[in-house]
């Protein structure tokens, strides 16, 4: 069985012990690599930079990302990822405190896979990452190879 890995890219340090925490509390997620900032997701996906001896996984079963992120943005990165090949059919979910009609179109266009706005109430919040863990890593089929 292959290790299902998430990318969480997040620069808030609440919401990511939250998540974190929410995660492990389903035991479904083999691992979590955290990134803090837009332009360490890209150095961690393609293999660059800080990551570039990274091991492990070639890709994340499915990446959560912020849209207000340092150095570049959610939308920033969704937008290189889906305009790489290796990349273009990764499962992204945007997961964000923004409540804008505009970034919620943004991410669509951009090719985002869901748009999730984080709860304020912290049960909420995390039952709605318990959810994204378990769909994303349970129930979805993601294409083999």
């Amino acid at each position: 069985m292959t290790t299902k890995t998430i990318l969480l890219v997040e620069d808030n340090p609440q919401d990511e012990m939250l998540i974190l925490r929410a995660l492990r509390r389903i035991n479904l997620a083999n691992e979590v690599d955290v990134v803090r900032d837009g332009q360490q997701a890209l150095d961690y996906l393609f293999r660059e930079g800080e990551f570039a001896g990274r091991a492990g996984p070639e890709l994340p079963t499915v990446i959560l990302l912020d849209i207000g992120l340092p150095r570049l943005s959610g939308l920033e990165v969704l937008e290189r990822l889906r305009g790489d090949p290796r990349t273009r059919i990764l499962p992204v979910v945007i997961l964000t405190s923004s409540d804008e009609e505009r970034d919620r179109l943004r991410s669509y266009e951009n090719g985002a896979n869901s748009f999730v706005r984080k709860p304020l109430d912290f049960a909420e919040f995390a039952e709605t990452v318990a959810r994204l863990g378990i769909y994303w890593l349970a129930t979805n089929e993601p294409p083999q190879g």
